[in-house]
């Protein structure tokens, strides 16, 4: 592919949680992202360095600075790291001072408003631009993300469940209702700032569900995949990682291992294997790794999916989405092995 390679000016709003610095971090090792601006309300003012050791290197002069829509005027590309019904105040104005926005957060990824009410408990502000924003999964939606001006990328649970489980429902290969999706996150999903449940001393050496029923991400997983599925997310004691475990009525007499390996085919960032997936294996990767089973004896189907929440869940996936809509090489800047041990 040929592609323009004058160096792309990029801002990152939210720069300074988890997933804002971990797109700083990928930024920093990318051929064509330039960081010019990284924009922090309640970090305004602080070095990134000095929030994040680990960046020094690669950001020892880069301030935080205000979430002024202003101070990105002119940019090719913004990234939205904020939590959900933040973005949707700043869409508005920010598009109409850069050339692209890639939104991290939940505001523009559901194309129904009315669900957006139901499951967030409020009115969606800016209605109109749900149409307007391209899904990103890039291996499930390429085609929609190749030139978008605006993307709403995925949440980590719906990458990791939709992977596993839309190219199945789209060969018809399992029954798109009564799916049963079953994840568990490490804690740094939660953000930077530790609430009462993500705090070491109630973490660790701990395993449990929530959201039970309500989960924001059930109509997102449901508009990804295809289907109707009842979605139960776990918090491990651990800091990165998603293990999906789903389960499907077989639709079909085919091989689901089979159809992941032919759909994934030639795919940069998904590894589909026979073992079981680890956590540990995807970490620091922007690669989802996947198996699938259909158990005989039982008449179900099973397909696991493990992925690092905060690199193909949340900051590599943007990354992957923004090479997309800047034509750029696709897997430009992105890892793809993980870290071991």
């Amino acid at each position: 592919m040929v592609y323009d390679c004058r160096v792309t000016r990029v801002g990152i709003f939210g720069a300074s949680g988890y997933t804002g610095a971990e797109l700083l971090r990928l930024c920093a090792g990318h051929p064509d992202l330039e960081v010019v601006l990284a924009a922090a309300g309640s970090q305004a003012g602080t070095r990134a360095a000095q929030l994040y050791p680990s960046l020094s290197a690669a950001y020892p002069d880069l301030v935080f600075a205000d979430p002024d829509p202003a101070g990105a005027e002119g940019l090719d590309l913004v990234f939205l790291a904020l939590p959900h019904g933040a973005s949707q105040g700043l869409v508005p104005d920010l598009r109409k001072r850069v050339g692209k926005i890639v939104d991290l957060g939940a505001d523009f990824r559901l194309r129904d408003a009315s669900a957006y009410h139901r499951w967030y408990g409020e009115e969606h502000t800016a209605p109109e631009l749900l149409g307007e924003f391209a899904f990103g999964i890039p291996e499930l939606f390429r085609h929609e993300l190749a030139g978008a001006d605006l993307v709403a990328t995925a949440g980590c649970y719906v990458t990791a469940a939709a992977l596993a489980l839309a190219p199945l429902v789209r060969a018809g290969a399992i029954e798109p209702t009564g799916i049963v999706v079953d994840a568990a996150s490490g804690v740094s999903g939660a953000g930077r700032n530790p609430s009462a449940t993500t705090h070491y001393g109630s973490a660790n050496e701990d395993f449990r569900a929530y959201g039970l029923l309500t989960h924001r991400h059930t109509p997102e997983m449901e508009q990804a995949i295809g289907g109707e599925l009842l979605f139960t997310p776990h918090l491990a004691p651990m800091t990165r990682g998603i293990l999906a475990t789903c389960y499907a009525r077989p639709a079909s007499d085919a091989d689901p291992l089979a159809l992941l390996r032919q759909f994934y085919a030639g795919e940069p960032f998904v590894v589909v294997g026979d073992q079981p997936p680890s956590t540990k294996v995807t970490a620091g990767s922007n690669c989802a790794h996947l198996t699938a089973r259909r158990d005989e004896r039982t008449g179900w189907v099973v397909v696991l999916s493990a992925l690092d929440n905060l690199v193909k869940g949340a900051a590599g996936q943007a990354v992957q989405c923004a090479n997309l809509a800047l034509g750029l090489p696709e897997t430009a800047g992105l890892p793809t092995i993980g870290l071991s041990p």
